[in-house]
C-alpha cells in the first residue's frame, strides 16, 4: 500500500517550494485528484491545487513535483477571498460573533466582510491532516493518513488516530465507511463500537515513485 504524506516538504524540479497541506479526494472513484501545496516561493505564500499527475515521487516527509516553481505559481489557488455583503439585520445578528459588541461600533457604510473559501472541485472533498472523525454516535478521532491499494491504485482506507497523546492508537478505517464530509469533519456510517471492532489491516508504507 502507498501513501500521500500531508504536512510534508515539497520540492519542484528547480528546488524547495513549500509544504503539502491537504489532499483532494474523489469519493466515487476513491482517487486522490489533487495535492494542495503551500507555495513558499510566492510572497505572500499561496496554497495551490497540484494535479496528482504532477507528483513524481513521495517519501515519508517529502513530495517531489514534476514541474518548476514557476509552473506551480501558475496553478489554481486552493483558497479564494471574496467580499460577502449582508443586510443590517444579518449584521446585527453576527456582530457579537465577530467580536463587535456594544458599545463598540462599525462605520455606518459597513455592509460586508471578507471571507475565504476552499476551491474544491465539484463532487470532491478536501481532507487535512487532523480532520476530525465522527462515528454515528460522536467524535472518535482524527485523520492521520490515507492508504492507497497497490492493486487498484484507489484509496482503500484511512488511518485514524484515536485516544490521547499519551495513549494514542491507530485504527485503519475503510473508505466505504465514510458517510459524508462536511465542515472539515468526516462522518462515518459506523458507531464507536463498530469502529473498535474493525479488523486490523497490516500496512507497510510505500511511497509514490518507490519500488
Amino acid at each position: 500500500m502507498s501513501f500521500f504524506p500531508i504536512n510534508a516538504k515539497v520540492e519542484c524540479s528547480d528546488g524547495p517550494c513549500g509544504e503539502s497541506t491537504t489532499i483532494v479526494v474523489n469519493p466515487v472513484s476513491r482517487d486522490v485528484t489533487y495535492v494542495v501545496v503551500k507555495n513558499t516561493t510566492e510572497d505572500p505564500h499561496v496554497e495551490r491545487l497540484v494535479p496528482v499527475a504532477k507528483v513524481a515521487e513521495t517519501t515519508h516527509d517529502l513530495i517531489r513535483l514534476d514541474c518548476a516553481s514557476a509552473d506551480l505559481a501558475a496553478m489554481d489557488p486552493f483558497v479564494e477571498t471574496r467580499y460577502m455583503e449582508f443586510s443590517d439585520t444579518e449584521y446585527m445578528a453576527t456582530t457579537a460573533y465577530y467580536g463587535f459588541e456594544m458599545p463598540y461600533a462599525m462605520p455606518t457604510d459597513y455592509s460586508g466582510r471578507l471571507v475565504e473559501e476552499e476551491c474544491v472541485p465539484e463532487g470532491q472533498y478536501a481532507v487535512h491532516r487532523g480532520t476530525h472523525v465522527h462515528a454515528s454516535d460522536g467524535h472518535i478521532g482524527q485523520i492521520g493518513e490515507f492508504v492507497i491499494s497497490p492493486e487498484s491504485g484507489h484509496l482503500s482506507h484511512f488511518i485514524m488516530e484515536a485516544g490521547h497523546f499519551w495513549d494514542k492508537k491507530e485504527i485503519t478505517v475503510p473508505m466505504l465507511a465514510i458517510d459524508r464530509v462536511e465542515d472539515d469533519t468526516v462522518y462515518l456510517k459506523l458507531d464507536k463500537h463498530a469502529v473498535s471492532e474493525l479488523p486490523a489491516v497490516k500496512v507497510k508504507r510505500h511511497y509514490r515513485g518507490k519500488s
